[in-house]
């Protein structure tokens, strides 16, 4: 199964890094050029040290020779600084605020849907189903936005923007955190439910224990298997930064800087970090598909039963 894994995880980078490369080149533009006229002996110059007078397939071939040695090229836009540099500079930072999000998400979401799952068709249950609704149909940049107005120009508790300190990463880890917790607590709900119908269930309840405690106990594990494989890619889209929250709360990122090499077509950023996200999200699902089998032990003895 491993094996099989890990073929998986270098086949759906390749087929990234392939996609990336020939749709960046199939789009209409020139990024030396953009608004402004550039004489044709710069453009030349430009093309050559870019290695972009080369044929396509032997630049093809040279960029997944500097994706094997963790080189994607250097940036047209930011002087020729090497993509893994921003790389280097921007994932602690995503990390840090990614860990954030995911420290506040992921109990939030496990406890709200095992509250709404015990209190089931009763107010409680409503209440929670309609909160997780509406933060899963509020887009976060929608969410930062409103975060900021309330809390930082009218209320005046956090800082709008900016990185430096714990007050100033509050308003966007919870603009993080909103969405995939309503989705964890949606599916730890509804799993919560069909696990309390179980017999070993009733059985516990026949002996006087606490409905919660048996929940949390007993019911927890095999309701969180469906949460734990959402969490591989979620976790990678947290922890690799978002786009428009980075951007909108001027967090130095990697999502700020996607966002700025795709205004400025700075091609090697562009494809460098795409390559990165879909590394980081290939391997965040293959270390959830290795935990699986220690929650549910049940899952290798059906791998070698198929065999």
């Amino acid at each position: 199964m491993i094996v099989k894994k890990i073929f998986t995880l270098a086949l759906s980078i390749w087929c990234v890094a392939t996609g990336t490369f020939f749709l960046m080149h199939a789009v209409p533009g020139d990024p030396f050029i953009g608004d402004r006229a550039v004489p044709e002996e710069v453009l030349r110059s430009l093309n050559a040290y870019y290695g972009l007078d080369k044929s396509l397939w032997i630049q093809y071939l040279n960029y997944l020779k500097g994706i094997a040695s963790f080189d994607f090229g250097v940036s047209i836009a930011y002087h020729g600084r090497p993509v893994s540099q921003f790389i280097l500079e921007g994932l602690p930072i995503s990390i840090l605020l990614g860990m954030q999000a995911l420290f506040v998400a992921v109990p939030a979401g496990v406890l709200l849907g095992t509250w709404a799952a015990i209190k089931r068709s009763k107010w409680q249950d409503h209440a929670a189903m309609l909160v997780s609704t509406l933060f899963i149909s509020v887009p976060n940049f929608v969410l930062s936005s409103l975060l900021q107005y309330i809390f930082a120009v009218k209320l005046h508790w956090l800082p709008v923007a900016r990185w430096g300190s714990f007050e100033q990463t509050i308003l966007p880890t919870l603009a993080l955190a909103a969405m995939p917790m309503a989705f964890i607590a949606r599916l730890t709900r509804s799993n919560m439910v069909e696990v309390l119908a179980q017999d070993y269930i009733r059985t516990a309840l026949s002996k006087g224990l606490p409905l919660f405690r048996i929940a949390i106990v007993h019911g927890l594990r095999n309701a969180l298997l469906p949460v734990i494989s959402y969490l591989g890619p979620i976790a990678a889209s947290i922890l690799t930064g978002s786009f428009m929250v980075e951007k909108i709360f001027a967090i130095p990122g990697l999502g700020q800087w996607m966002i700025s090499s795709i205004n400025a077509r700075d091609y090697p950023m562009i494809m460098g970090l795409s390559i990165f996200f879909c590394a980081t999200l290939s391997l965040l699902v293959f270390l959830v598909d290795l935990i699986y089998p220690l929650l549910d032990p049940r899952i290798v003895k059906e791998a070698a039963y198929d065999r």
